[in-house]
């Protein structure tokens, strides 16, 4: 492997910033979208958006930021019921990916510190990386955060993650060890080779999975620096959304959970 340790950084003092793209898949999930996209806007240099023909909530969202999306309707062909897989590759095939890539859900906000922090620590350049996340459920409560949100960070030692329920972790036991999945997948495709998602599936889960074993073990890398929020409407169970958006809309007139 001919790189330098230097090249493990996305910023380092050598190379400064390259670049960070981003690709999120929003299908009728234009309403939480609302409140993660200036987040994702702060930590990345350019995000495209990936939505179908239909959604027209999601566009006037993209158009109303100036933001570069994509709209397909790839998700349903040869009769799948929502092929995320698809969507996600439409959206790698706008980028460069001439350094790091982040796909993220549409759901997920990050931390005012997500790009300093990923400036400043070890990022292996042939691995993919994930994070943890709080789950917050409800618009009510994630108003209640973010009118007098918390800091994740005290000081330059200590990381917290106790303003909302925290999420699980995909670990196989069987001898696969750890899995980052879909909601933050972070990689270098120049430098790992890896470049497309599996798209033999016909909903929005298992893909993410197989698309991690494309890394091996030693290769998938846990970040502890920050956590992200999962933004959602309800507690439900999982998968609910796998086949399309089933949860009620993200609004103030919710029911409480």
């Amino acid at each position: 492997m001919n790189y330098q340790p230097e090249d493990c950084f996305i910023g380092s003092p050598k190379r400064g910033i390259r670049l960070l793209e981003a690709v999120t898949v929003c299908v009728n999930y234009a309403d939480i979208l609302a409140h993660t996209l200036p987040s994702m806007l702060l930590a990345v240099d350019r995000l495209v958006v990936v939505t179908d023909t239909r959604d027209e909530a999601t566009a006037r969202l993209c158009e109303a930021y100036d933001v570069e999306f994509v709209r397909t309707d790839a998700f349903y062909d040869d009769g799948a019921t929502f092929n995320k897989a698809r969507g996600i590759n439409a959206g790698l095939a706008r980028l460069s990916q001439s350094d790091w890539v982040l796909h993220i859900d549409s759901d997920i906000y990050l931390p005012p510190r997500t790009r300093m922090i990923l400036n400043s620590i070890y990022l292996d350049p042939f691995g993919i990386h994930g994070v943890d996340r709080m789950n917050c459920f409800g618009l009510r409560n994630w108003i209640r955060y973010i009118s007098a949100p918390p800091s994740m960070h005290q000081g330059y030692y200590l990381v917290h993650a106790n303003v909302f329920p925290m999420g699980s972790r995909v670990c196989h036991y069987n001898a696969d060890g750890y899995f980052p999945i879909g909601f933050f997948q972070l990689w270098n495709p120049r430098r790992s080779g890896i470049i497309r998602y599996p798209e033999n599936w016909v909903g929005a889960d298992h893909t993410d999975v197989v698309f991690s074993k494309s890394f091996p073990i030693e290769s998938r890398r846990l970040i502890p620096d920050f956590y992200v929020i999962h933004l959602d409407s309800q507690k439900a169970e999982m998968g609910v959304n796998w086949m399309g958006r089933k949860t009620r809309p993200f609004t103030i007139d919710e029911k409480p959970c």
